[in-house]
This record gives structure tokens, C-alpha cells and sequence, in this order.
């Protein structure tokens, strides 16, 4: 155990004794390197008009960094220590991460992804706050790819399933058994079709429609918005998309 509490961060060591302890220029650094990696993340997530966006990630990295440096703080003055402020900040950043999931009227969840990135920026900031500047790197490097690069691959990966989901606006009720008829002629097969109360004064009739592909023709040339458009073209529907 006492090696373990006097291990130096390999990057810590590069720079220095300063850089491990608790002073004035290593408390500077861990702040502005909480910002500034936060910041990147926070713009990666405002690109793309998410609702938290660049000040939402620096704030609650720059929260959990200063409460783990606080925490720190309070074991060197004393000798001992719970980490409560760090233990609190984790809830914290938890609640703000509920708060940012919307449930939109087509029935969608929206916004979990930016919630999972500001848990992990939180955490992040720990990290930060801890001085444990090369597993600060690794996660910023990880967190950032995550965001930015494999949303790419996941498409992918979504178009060539053989399930999807649709938002499905008919003019009226009535045509929903035209609907179903049509998609067993494509070569298609519903698996659930549930009605959205939302829409019900509205006048339109809105489904949240499950639809796998059973025709080996269309798994081997169609992609689900192909599949859609000729869907689209229908003139007794409405409006009709994937749901993410």
C-alpha cells in the first residue's frame, strides 16, 4: 500500500517534483489542463448543436478537479481524509448527466451520449485533480475518439443491421393496414408496431414501427434510407424517418 501511495505519474516525474504535490504552479496547471481538455470536448459537442455544450463541460470538469484538489489539500494538512468532496462531485456530475437525456414526442432519446461524455469528462477532471497526468492523456485521447471518430463507424454498423426502426406519420388511421401490406410486399416484416400518444389531437396517426429485413435481395443492395425514401413515396403517408 505505501508504494502504492508513493508511485510518481510517469508524466508527473517529467516535469518535475512540483508537478505531484500540492502548490501554487502544480494547481495552476491541473486548472488550466482541466479547461483546455474539457474545452475540446465541450466543442466536439457543441459542433454537432448538443445542448451541453463547451461551458457545460468546463464547469464540471473544473468542479470535480478543484473538489479532488481540495480533497488532497485536506489530507496533507490532516494526514487523513475520506474524499468526500471527490465522493460528492461524482453524484453531482451524475445528476447533471440525467438532466441532459430528453425524451422527444417521436418516442427518441436524445442526448445520452452527451450525458455518458460529461460523466467521463467529470471524471476526467478527478483525474486532473489527482495529478495523474498520463491516465489524464490516455482517457482525454480515448474519450475524444469515442465522440468523434467511431459515431462514423457506428452509422456504418447501424446500416447494415437488418433491424431498424421508423417514425411513421399517416394521414389517418385507416391506412395503417395499406401500410403493413406494403412493407410484406417489399420483402420486409414488421416486428412491433406501437401508436404515440403525443400526436393523438393532432390528426395524424403516429407509430413507432419496428421493421426487420427478411428479403435477402434487399439485405444485400438496400440501405435502411433507401428503404425509407420508397417508403416516403407513398402518398397516404405523412412523414416517415429513422429513429436514432
Amino acid at each position: 500500500m505505501d508504494n502504492l501511495l508513493t508511485t510518481v505519474d510517469p508524466v508527473a516525474r517529467l516535469l518535475g517534483d512540483w508537478a505531484s504535490g500540492i502548490n501554487l504552479y502544480s494547481i495552476l496547471l491541473r486548472t488550466v489542463l482541466s479547461l483546455l481538455l474539457a474545452a475540446v470536448i465541450g466543442c466536439e459537442r457543441s459542433s454537432k448543436r448538443h445542448a451541453a455544450g463547451l461551458r457545460t463541460f468546463m464547469l464540471v470538469s473544473l468542479a470535480s478537479t478543484v473538489a479532488m484538489l481540495l480533497d488532497l489539500y485536506v489530507l496533507n494538512l490532516t494526514g487523513h481524509g475520506m474524499f468526500l468532496l471527490s465522493a460528492a462531485s461524482v453524484i453531482g456530475i451524475a445528476i447533471v448527466s440525467v438532466n441532459s437525456v430528453l425524451f422527444s414526442s417521436r418516442s427518441q432519446i436524445k442526448g445520452l451520449t452527451t450525458s455518458a461524455g460529461l460523466w467521463a469528462c467529470g471524471l476526467l477532471g478527478l483525474a486532473v485533480g489527482a495529478g495523474f497526468y498520463t491516465v489524464v492523456i490516455v482517457t482525454f485521447l480515448a474519450l475524444l475518439c469515442s465522440l468523434s471518430l467511431f459515431p462514423r463507424f457506428e452509422v456504418y454498423l447501424k446500416n447494415r443491421s437488418n433491424h431498424f426502426e421508423v417514425h411513421l406519420e399517416l394521414k389517418n388511421a385507416g391506412y395503417l393496414q395499406n401500410f403493413v401490406t406494403t412493407i410484406r410486399e417489399l420483402g420486409l416484416t414488421i416486428d412491433d408496431i406501437e401508436m404515440n400518444t403525443a400526436y393523438v389531437h393532432s390528426g395524424l396517426s403516429v407509430y413507432s414501427v419496428s421493421i426487420s429485413i427478411a428479403s435477402e435481395e434487399l439485405r444485400k443492395y438496400k440501405s435502411h434510407a433507401e428503404i425509407i425514401e420508397a417508403l416516403r413515396s407513398l402518398e397516404y403517408i405523412y412523414h416517415i424517418e429513422e429513429m436514432n
